[in-house]
């Protein structure tokens, strides 16, 4: 009964937010409580709640002052030059911006923090995106296919998870997974390249002129006349170009930071954030001005954050989670025990998806890791094998990066799984055909 509560407080939510009936917020928030008064769990919601919401407070905090640090390095004009030398590359190309979308986001990816690599391309790219009329869409689902990749770095979320209940060295994982992260990344490129065609075709069709744009006289017009709706525009009284290397610096060291761990990524926006303020607007009514424009999307984004700690919270602290990972296990038939491999590579896709990484890698994956050894598979392949659905995972609803990258790109969660969720097949399929030429997946 548990597990029947547990699939249908997920399906509710998934049903609302899809057919966009509540917003993902109050569905974090109320669909689990009601499932839990349901389920006879009343006198412990307010405790899981609260475990819930510290659980994920790191990520809101994280989230928090990566916008507002984003944000006022977007007032400064620190991404400026780089717009204008995508322009000046691109040459106004929807084919090329958009290839060129999925080239930056691989490489700023390997930082491992799936929010930055957000914020840092959509900035640098929406505004080119709204000039040609191209769709918010492409450069979302484009982003988050190469988070989704990059993501499975040793110092990423996934790997660390999988390690930590499988007992395994990350960096086992990661060697493991590199040719077919490396595979996929030239993949999602020529994704990037088949939609750019088309996006081209269309230009041609409307007579969009993207050829000339041979002065820097154009391009910074093109750059101004094509405004960030949903992450407040900088004007030219706050934009601080003597000041670029500095934040540029600034910028570089907070990346490397991330990068060797100096320090939680947390912390280092606050500090990024506090010294940002302090270098470029060291007026006290400045500052808060600055905080004060950024807080409203700040705000925006935590808020979700957190309301998916109230989801995880009771999904993860009552037993609905455990007894869901037992009906899972439980449809697999005894016979099929040797092909656990497969069977956990292409049950990670919709359970990543579904449940979460936390219920999934912490739920499920030591009950299949269990089945498995039985069957003489090893814990390294079928924790990678675990892996192969986190493109799928990455753009789940209940992972609060996501809500930022729907927020700032003003597209919805539907649409965003709708457009990016296809394409995202053909990563799994790479994953398994690697991984069966590696003997990670046994036929």
């Amino acid at each position: 009964m548990l597990s029947i509560l547990g699939f249908a407080m997920v399906f509710t939510f998934l049903f609302l937010i899809m057919t966009k009936r509540i917003s993902p917020f109050i569905g974090l928030t109320i669909v689990p409580i009601v499932y839990g008064l349901i389920g006879g769990f009343g006198p412990e919601l307010g405790e899981l709640m609260m475990e819930g919401i510290l659980g994920v407070a790191p990520t809101a905090v994280l989230l928090l002052f990566a916008i507002m640090y984003f944000g006022i390095m977007l007032d400064t004009g620190l991404f400026d030059p780089l717009t204008s030398k995508i322009i000046q590359l691109a040459k106004g190309d929807p084919l090329k911006i958009i290839v060129g979308t999925a080239v930056l986001a691989g490489l700023i990816g390997f930082d491992g923090d799936g929010s930055t690599t957000m914020m840092i391309v959509v900035t640098a790219f929406l505004p080119l995106y709204k000039k040609l009329g191209i769709s918010p869409i492409i450069l979302a689902s484009i982003t988050i296919m190469q988070i989704g990749i990059t993501t499975l770095v040793p110092w990423g979320g996934p790997a660390g998870r999988v390690a930590s209940v499988l007992k395994l060295d990350p960096t086992q994982l990661y060697l493991q997974m590199l040719p077919g992260m490396l595979i996929s990344l030239l993949y999602v490129i020529g994704v990037a390249y088949f939609i750019g065609l088309k996006e081209r075709a269309r230009c041609k069709k409307e007579n969009i002129d993207f050829i000339p744009m041979q002065t820097a006289k154009i391009k910074d017009a093109a750059i101004e006349s094509a405004t960030i709706e949903n992450i407040p525009s900088a004007d030219s009284n706050l934009k601080r170009p003597k000041l670029i290397w500095v934040n540029f610096l600034l910028s570089t060291v907070i990346m490397v930071a991330i990068v060797l761990e100096w320090l939680p990524a947390a912390v280092l926006f606050i500090i990024g954030t506090a010294l940002g303020l302090l270098i470029n607007y060291p007026v006290l009514n400045d500052q808060r001005e600055r905080l004060a424009a950024h807080a409203p999307n700040a705000l925006a984004v935590v808020c979700m954050v957190l309301a998916a700690g109230i989801f995880s919270g009771i999904f993860k602290g009552t037993p609905i989670s455990e007894s869901m990972a037992q009906s899972l296990v439980a449809i697999i038939p005894t016979d099929l025990g040797a092909f656990m491999g497969l069977i956990t590579a292409v049950v990670s896709a919709p359970a990543l998806f579904l449940i979460g990484p936390d219920g999934f890698y912490f739920g499920i994956l030591p009950v299949l890791a269990e089945t498995a050894a039985a069957y003489g598979i090893d814990t390294l392949s079928l924790g990678t094998a675990s892996l192969y659905g986190t493109s799928f995972g990455i753009m789940g609803p209940l992972v609060a990066s996501v809500y930022l990258l729907t927020h700032i790109t003003g597209i919805s969660l539907s649409d965003l799984h709708k457009h990016a969720a296809k394409w995202s097949v053909g990563i799994l399929l790479i994953y398994t055909i690697v991984g069966i030429f590696q003997g990670t997946i046994a036929l």
